[in-house]
This record gives C-alpha cells, structure tokens and sequence, in this order.
C-alpha cells in the first residue's frame, strides 16, 4: 500500500532536481493538449475563406499545428493553472512510491483491455 504524503509535505524533498524538471515539463505539456483540445473547435468556426492566405488545403494542413502552438504559447504564460496541481500530484505520487519501495508504473505495463486490441 503507498503511503499517503501530507497536503504540506515540502514536495520534491526525496526526488532529483531532473525528476522535478521532468515532471514540470509533463504537466506543462498536458495542460498544453488540454488548452489545444479545447481551443480546436474555436478555430473551427473560422470562416477561412476570410482570412489573409484565402483558406485552401494547405491553410487545413497546418491550422492545428498553429492551434497546438498556441496552446503550447498559453500553458507557458500560465494557462489555466492546470500544470501546478497536476505536477505537484505526479510528485506526490514519486515520493510515495519511492518511499514504499516500489517505482512507479512504467507506461508500457499498460495495456489495453484485450477486446479493444482486437481489429475488426
């Protein structure tokens, strides 16, 4: 069972300054996607035609390449402050399993349930 650190805990005290930085970094891409997926349908209703370059399949093409890098642009400004509790969560749950002796779940031990790995 992993131990359940204080709210006040000082956060990071058993971990590298790389392990923080990583996990900075994660939440700051999340909250990134997370702004992107939500400004998607804004830049959806933009009437292309209207715009500068006339709209056209290469303005498609790279219109959510622009959308992600704004998102990208507003999560490093701040955002929605989504990045600071999702990065002191991921630290939390770091320390515990350090603290309980076990590392964290790798990403490749996840694995879909069998019936969605199945192809049509």
């Amino acid at each position: 069972m992993a131990t359940i650190l204080p709210a006040d805990a000082p956060l990071g005290a058993g971990l590298s300054p790389a392990q923080i930085a990583h996990a900075r970094a994660a939440a700051q891409q999340f909250e990134a996607m997370a702004l992107g997926e939500m400004l998607e349908p804004i830049f959806d209703t933009v009437d292309l035609s209207k715009t500068q370059f006339g709209g056209g399949e290469a303005e498609q093409t790279w219109k959510p390449m622009l959308v992600q890098e704004i998102a990208k642009k507003i999560a490093q400004a701040g955002g929605l402050g989504l990045a600071r509790p999702i990065m002191t969560e991921m630290l939390r749950m770091q320390e515990a399993a350090q603290g309980a002796g076990t590392a964290p779940p790798r990403r490749s031990a996840m694995r879909m349930p069998t019936a969605a790995r199945r192809r049509p």
